[in-house]
């Protein structure tokens, strides 16, 4: 008989995915990102079976059982969560209690545990919510890296590129670019439009403005990307709950998840002071905290 159940825990976006198990929350496994807007049964089934059971062997081969599933995941609304629970039962445990939700919620859970909050991700998408200590509060659709994603490493690709390739940011911005990325208008093209997880494509030419932060044209682009973030999300959000009589202290304070929020600290906190708001805690992954959560 199988000893010392153990809990699986997940954390995933567009780009990659984290895992843990509760017993060695150190130990950390990372597999591609898993999302069912993007990948059907079968690819999700492939990534767990290629990616993710060859370092669950050592534990799994020593009599041991996960008893428990908790998978936080972009693109895990109700209506999708189903895909990624079935490839789970099939690829890990026919016998454990698996449960998906969406990323947003295990952020909530990740950075205030039991404590309200006006939550936000910024990875290679984006989103925000209240948060009331125990569920989810609808806030303004994130919409994708098509329609909205603000502050997202997408969007600030996008907006890069097109400005870059429309001449918008100076010459010497443009041609640095060029150089160090080794892209040409073609292969922008080919990629945005022709090749699978654009969103990823779009997310990996973000680092160029961490590498050029210091140029005022750089400077001023990654305030507005933020501040477009807070004016067309954050503010929305945070009028609604003013007439749900939310404490203003809460309303006031916005906490961040994602690799996003955490290399970009500095001009994320001067958008939001230029906007009204304080940044509170910044983390780039919530499992610690999801851990946390689910020990207590």
């Amino acid at each position: 008989m199988a000893n010392n159940p153990m809990t699986l825990i997940a954390d995933s976006g567009s780009t990659k995915t984290a895992w843990c198990l509760t017993e060695d929350p150190q130990h950390v496994i990372y597999t591609q990102g898993i999302n069912p807007f993007q990948q059907n049964e079968e690819e999700i089934g492939s990534i767990l079976q290629h990616e993710l059971l060859p370092h669950l062997h050592t534990y799994l081969s020593k009599n041991r059982d996960i008893d428990a599933i908790h998978f936080y995941g972009a693109g895990c609304t109700p209506e999708k969560s189903p895909i990624v629970a079935q490839a789970l039962r099939q690829v890990i445990s026919m016998t454990a209690r698996i449960s998906v939700e969406s990323d947003m919620l295990g952020a909530a859970r990740g950075l205030c545990g039991r404590y309200p909050g006006i939550v936000a991700i910024l990875g290679t998408g984006s989103n925000s919510c209240y948060y009331d200590g125990r569920t989810l509060h609808p806030g303004i659709p994130a919409l994708g890296y098509i329609l909205g994603d603000e502050g997202s490493g997408a969007y600030i690709g996008k907006r890069l590129v097109g400005d870059i390739l429309k001449q918008q940011l100076p010459e010497d911005i443009c041609k640095v670019f060029f150089d160090e990325t080794h892209e040409t208008q073609a292969n922008i093209i080919q990629h945005v439009y022709r090749t699978p997880l654009p969103n990823r494509y779009l997310a990996s030419l973000s680092p160029f403005c961490a590498r050029h932060r210091e140029h005022p044209a750089i400077h001023a682009f990654l305030l507005d990307c933020f501040e477009q973030f807070f004016r067309r999300n954050i503010i929305p959000l945070t009028s609604q709950l003013t007439i749900q009589d939310v404490h203003p202290s809460v309303l006031s304070t916005v906490h961040f998840i994602g690799s996003i929020a955490h290399y970009y600290r500095p001009e994320l906190t001067e958008a939001a002071t230029r906007c009204g708001f304080c940044v509170g805690t910044i983390i780039q992954s919530p499992l610690d905290g999801m851990v946390a959560f689910h020990g207590q």
